[in-house]
């Protein structure tokens, strides 16, 4: 097995991520780090370089390698894929720390499954205290095996991106009485920070190849290619996840281009996102469901306000901040009532 950590100025994040790695009992796996950041790569600074002695010691094979210049986040992972020579690999981000016993799970899970990828997504700890049971209403367990499925954001499945927000699946799993040991495959839209492919999958459907497609400042390239695997040989999100976020600021400031528009929408949609990457104004205001995007994780009620701000932190460009600045000035409880809002004006 390969574990796939693209990282960029984030020396502190990856040495926890490492970390965790080094706490896993099985399987034997191998580590590629690849290395964007601005100044020099993260294994020089102490901290990492503690953890990846750590490593070797335990005879974990460690390749760090530098990928220079940058190209965008789905050249960086294709990069990646071509590195990787194992049945299974992991795509882990490099701000994710792993409980003991999670590789396997998910190792275990894939083998059992025989879909295309299972995952863990990451959960806020500091969102423990915030139970979110609106968000957690699209819920739903695999009966049996993986199907394929199609994912498109006009689609019900797509409904269930809420599912990931928080700490819902924290939640999610003491409701279900998980026992230690047990774990449970359910229906995702997607699956960020912690994927496990079956790696002849994600090859069969192209990897990330379509960055050639992509502008080099954009965002959603894990979606992208985990659609394509979905709708072939089907994907799982595995409860309980054993997946941390670490919360730390993004390092993906400009998220006006989403992959999946560009490579998966209709020629008009693909002209209108070549325009924006150009610096061109869109005439026409974003999608709804575009903006949702830089408010995952909104503590709703929220007003005007709090949302405006809370895209602007999540990388929003020009056009979402404007579509939200032009909504009324009241108090939002959900999702649903700010899209309409927007839609509206």
């Amino acid at each position: 097995m390969d574990v796939l950590i693209p990282t960029r100025n984030r020396a502190a994040e990856l040495a926890v991520t490492l970390a965790g790695l080094a706490a896993q009992d099985g399987p034997i796996f191998r580590i590629v780090v690849s290395d964007q950041s601005d100044g020099p790569p993260a294994w020089v600074q102490a901290p990492v370089a503690a953890v990846l002695r750590v490593l070797e010691a335990q005879g974990t094979r460690v390749d760090l390698l530098r990928h220079l210049p940058r190209r965008g986040l789905a050249e960086h992972r294709q990069f990646l894929l071509e590195q990787a020579s194992g049945e299974k690999m992991l795509f882990l981000d490099d701000d994710v720390w792993l409980e003991p016993g999670a590789l396997g799970r998910m190792a275990h899970a894939l083998n059992e499954l025989r879909c295309g990828f299972v995952g863990m997504a990451p959960q806020g700890f500091s969102y423990l205290k915030d139970r979110r049971p609106e968000q957690t209403e699209s819920f739903a367990a695999w009966d049996g095996s993986v199907a394929p499925e199609r994912v498109r954001p006009d689609e019900p499945a797509f409904e269930r991106w809420p599912l990931h927000s928080a700490a819902n699946l924290s939640h999610l799993s003491v409701e279900l009485g998980l026992e230690p040991g047990e774990w449970l495959a359910y229906k995702v839209a997607w699956l960020g920070g912690c994927t496990m492919f079956r790696r002849i999958a994600l090859e069969d459907v192209g990897g990330f190849g379509f960055w050639t497609e992509l502008p080099s400042e954009h965002c959603g390239e894990d979606v992208v290619a985990q659609w394509k695997v979905m709708e072939k040989y089907g994907g799982a999100g595995i409860l309980p996840s054993g997946a941390v976020h670490l919360e730390s600021p993004t390092t993906i400031t400009d998220r006006r281009i989403e992959a999946f528009d560009v490579v998966l929408g209709d020629q008009g949609v693909k002209e209108k996102n070549n325009r924006q990457s150009k610096g061109t104004d869109m005439a026409n205001p974003p999608d709804p469901i575009r903006i949702q995007k830089f408010l995952r994780g909104v503590d709703y009620p929220a007003t005007k306000d709090s949302l405006l701000a809370h895209a602007k932190d999540a990388g929003a460009g020009s056009d979402v901040l404007d579509a939200l600045n032009h909504i009324p000035e009241k108090e939002y409880d959900g999702p649903t009532a700010v899209s309409s809002a927007v839609s509206d004006g």
